[in-house]
C-alpha cells in the first residue's frame, strides 16, 4: 500500500513538472511583471507605487492596452496588423476635425469614429481573408496609406483643443458615490468587482474542464496564479482609491478585458480563431469558416484602434501628425511578449495585457530613474528579442 501511495506521488510530481515546462511561458510572464515592478519600486526609492504614477502609468498604457486586446486576437488567427498606429492616428484626426472644426457633438463625432475604425479594418481583412494577400503587405500598405490621410486631414498642424466633457474619456475619474474622506470607496467596489468577474471566469472554466476530464492545470497552479491576479488587482485598486479614484479609461479597459477575454475563453467564435490560428486546413475540413473569422478579427482590430485614437486624443487634449507612431510596435511586442506565438493557435487575453503592462512599467521606471529613450529603446529591443526567443526554443523543444 505504501508502494502505491509513493508511485502515485512521484507521479503526480512528475505530471506537475512536465505541466510547468510546457506552460513555463504563461507563469513566466506574470512573474516577470512582479520582479519588475519589485525592481523599480526598489530603484525609484517607491515612486512607481505612488498612487498619483500609478494613474499616470494606466493613462500612459490605456491605449496600448487597448489595442493589445484587439491585436491578440489578430496573431491568434495567425496574421499581423502593422496599420494600428496609423489608424489610431488618423481616427485621432478625424475626431479633431469632427468636433474642434466642425462642431459636431462628441459622442456622435465618437460613433462615426469608431464605425470609420471598424470599416478601414474590414477593408484590410477582405483583401486578407478573401483574396489570401498577405496581412504584413496590406496592413503595411494600410499604415502608409492612414499615415499619410492623418496629415491631409491635419494639413502638416495640430487641431485641438477638445471639450470637456470629450477630455473627460481619458483624464476624468469616476465619481465617489460614497463621498467618504481618504478613500475613493466606489474605485475600491469596482476594482474588487473586476478581481472577482476574473475569478468566477476562471474557475468556470476550470469546472468545465473537470466535467469534459480532469483539468490539465494542476490545482495548486491554478490557486497561486488566481491569487496573485485578485490581490494585484485589489492591491492597486486600493492605492488609486486613496488618491483621486479610478480614470475613466480605467473602467473601460476592465470592460474590454472581462468581454475579451470571455469571448476567447467561453465562445464559439473564440474557439474557432484558436482553432483556425493552430491549423487553418482543418479547421475548414471541420467546418469553420477561416475567411469569415480573419475578416472579422480585422475589423475589430480597426475599432479598437479607433477606441485608442480617441482615448489618445483626449488625453493630449488634442490631435497632432506623430500620435501612432510606432504605435504599432509597442502593441505587437505586448502581445508576443504575453505569450502569444508568432506561428498562431496560442496566447491569453490576459497575457497580452500583462505584456502591456511589462512594456509600460519598463518605459515608466526607466524614465523616473533617468535612463535615456536611446537606451530604452534598446533594451525594451532585447527583451522583445528574448520573449520571440524563449518561443522558437519551446517550440523546437516540444516537437
Amino acid at each position: 500500500m505504501a508502494d502505491i501511495t509513493e508511485t502515485r506521488r512521484e507521479g503526480g510530481q512528475m505530471a506537475t513538472l512536465a505541466y510547468l515546462r510546457n506552460h513555463m511561458r504563461e507563469y513566466g510572464i506574470l512573474f516577470a511583471l512582479i520582479a519588475i515592478m519589485v525592481f523599480f519600486q526598489i530603484s525609484t526609492d517607491g515612486i512607481l507605487l505612488r498612487p498619483t504614477n500609478l494613474t499616470n502609468l494606466v493613462l500612459q498604457n490605456s491605449y496600448i492596452v487597448i489595442m493589445a486586446v484587439g491585436m491578440l486576437l489578430v496573431i491568434v488567427a495567425g496574421h499581423i496588423d502593422l496599420s494600428v498606429g496609423s489608424v489610431m492616428g488618423f481616427i485621432g484626426a478625424l475626431a479633431a476635425v469632427l468636433v474642434v472644426q466642425m462642431g459636431i457633438p462628441w459622442p456622435i463625432a465618437a460613433i462615426m469614429c469608431l464605425a470609420v475604425g471598424a470599416a478601414i479594418g474590414a477593408a484590410q481583412g477582405y483583401w486578407i481573408a478573401y483574396w489570401r494577400i498577405p496581412s504584413f503587405i496590406v496592413t503595411l500598405a494600410g499604415m502608409l496609406v492612414f499615415k499619410g490621410l492623418m496629415m491631409v486631414l491635419l494639413k502638416g498642424q495640430s487641431v485641438g483643443p477638445f471639450p470637456e466633457a470629450f477630455r473627460s474619456i481619458a483624464s476624468g475619474f469616476i465619481p465617489d458615490v460614497f463621498g467618504l474622506e481618504g478613500l475613493h470607496l466606489t474605485s475600491l467596489l469596482l476594482g474588487i468587482g473586476t478581481a472577482a468577474i476574473l475569478l468566477a471566469l476562471s474557475i468556470s472554466a476550470r469546472h468545465k474542464e473537470q466535467r469534459q476530464g480532469a483539468p490539465e492545470e494542476p490545482f495548486a497552479f491554478f490557486a497561486a496564479r488566481n491569487a496573485i491576479v485578485v490581490f494585484a488587482i485589489v492591491y492597486l485598486t486600493y492605492l488609486m482609491s486613496t488618491s483621486r479614484g479610478l480614470p475613466n479609461v480605467f473602467i473601460v479597459m476592465a470592460i474590454l478585458i472581462v468581454a475579451y477575454s470571455f469571448v476567447a475563453k467561453h465562445t464559439t467564435i473564440g474557439r474557432r480563431i484558436y482553432a483556425v490560428g493552430g491549423n487553418k486546413n482543418a479547421a475548414k475540413l471541420s467546418g469553420i469558416n477561416a475567411e469569415r473569422l480573419t475578416f472579422l478579427t480585422f475589423a475589430n482590430m480597426g475599432m479598437l484602434a479607433a477606441l485608442a485614437g480617441l482615448v489618445f486624443a483626449a488625453r493630449l487634449n488634442m490631435a497632432t501628425p506623430k500620435a501612432g507612431e510606432t504605435f504599432e510596435l509597442d502593441v505587437i511586442a505586448a502581445v508576443f511578449i504575453g505569450g502569444a506565438s508568432m506561428a498562431g493557435g496560442v496566447g491569453t487575453v490576459v497575457g497580452a495585457v500583462v505584456g502591456a503592462f511589462i512594456m509600460g512599467v519598463m518605459n515608466n521606471g526607466m524614465s523616473i530613474m533617468g535612463i535615456g529613450i536611446d537606451w530604452q529603446q534598446m533594451i525594451k529591443g532585447l527583451v522583445l528579442l528574448a520573449a520571440v526567443i524563449f518561443d522558437v526554443y519551446n517550440k523546437n523543444k516540444a516537437g
